[in-house]
């Protein structure tokens, strides 16, 4: 398995916790200790009308190499909730679900689930209620994390194997990024999708405490700036760890085409990348505390070049070292940066 790791290796408020959500068909109060339990892994499902495929994805989590999985999943108030009866007879005694009454957004339901999950485990995960997972997808993200320090957040993420809507067919894979991970880089780019992200309970508290009074663009890019920006490591996988599938109903689908580099550069030119870096830059700054003395250096020269002339402005964001991953995507920084569309 290839990787490069920093050793070089919606748009709404997080609402508060409701009492009148539903509480989740299953607990694990009871199975867990109060201290983590090694190698245990909480796997967080964000779903909304997802039936169709959902349990497909969920056969793939619990048919996983590493055996130590519970499955949370948060349902945002479907019309279509999850199907009990096809779950059941999966892993009941695995599997968690919380029926909101509430429709609370795609990112803060991930985030609220993820707050909401007893914090005893050692390993975390995102999960997207259409893929499939490779079947040694946690054992080979385990197998880095546990390179960092217990104490130290540390994220894994990896390329995707992007297929048609049955998964049968492979249409490619997402794009290969060799660029070390940082906060330089996180400040204008997501690495992965929250899809491929596993990490230990020290990033779990990070993202959780970040996130309370936060305003985010979306849970798998702050994600990756608040454990960079506070001096954790981010492990990229080179290699693709599940299947994404491709259908009319992706929330968010690839950018790895054509159609989808075009919707990039429009929005590029539309100032979506500066109202997003300006909602990113508020959530970041109420987090200031958390972040290390050089990237609050690093985040200082990217909000005074955003407020400054041409010159001063590319001079600012050559000092604060922003990089995108690839060559195309850099010419398009420096073209954003010399419109202020950044």
């Amino acid at each position: 398995m290839t990787h490069n790791s920093q050793l070089n290796l919606s748009e709404n408020t997080l609402p508060k916790k409701h009492k009148n959500d539903k509480k989740p068909v299953n607990r694990l109060e009871n199975n867990l200790n109060r201290n983590k339990i090694k190698n245990h892994v909480a796997v967080v499902l964000g779903y909304y009308n997802g039936n169709k495929y959902l349990s497909e994805q969920v056969n793939s989590i619990f048919n996983q190499s590493h055996p130590h999985i519970h499955l949370f999943i948060s349902d945002d108030n479907s019309s279509d909730p999850v199907d009990l009866e096809k779950l059941n007879e999966i892993q009941n005694n695995k599997l968690s679900i919380n029926l909101r009454k509430k429709n609370i957004g795609f990112s803060n339901n991930f985030l609220r689930c993820l707050s909401e999950t007893d914090p005893n485990f050692e390993y975390y995960s995102f999960c997207d209620q259409d893929d499939i997972w490779n079947p040694d997808k946690i054992e080979n993200a385990i197998t880095l994390l546990s390179q960092a320090p217990s104490n130290q957040p540390a994220l894994y993420c990896a390329r995707t194997f992007i297929t048609d809507e049955k998964c049968q067919k492979q249409l490619g894979k997402s794009r290969l990024f060799k660029k070390t991970p940082s906060f330089a880089n996180a400040l204008v780019q997501c690495l992965a999708g929250a899809n491929t992200m596993v990490f230990n309970k020290a990033a779990r508290d990070l993202i959780v405490k970040s996130s309370l009074n936060a305003q985010v663009v979306s849970h798998d890019w702050w994600c990756y700036q608040i454990i960079t920006g506070a001096g954790g490591t981010v492990y990229y996988d080179g290699e693709p760890c599940l299947k994404y599938r491709q259908h009319e109903i992706n929330l968010v689908g690839t950018n790895n085409n054509l159609k989808g580099k075009w919707i990039r550069i429009k929005g590029l030119f539309a100032g979506k990348l500066k109202s997003w870096n300006d909602i990113n830059i508020v959530a970041l700054e109420n987090n200031r505390d958390l972040l290390t003395f050089e990237n609050q250096h690093c985040l200082d020269n990217f909000i005074k070049a955003r407020q400054s002339g041409l010159f001063k402005r590319l001079y600012l964001f050559k000092r604060a070292g922003l990089y995108r991953q690839t060559s195309l995507g850099n010419l398009g920084l420096l073209v954003g940066a010399v419109m202020n569309k950044i």
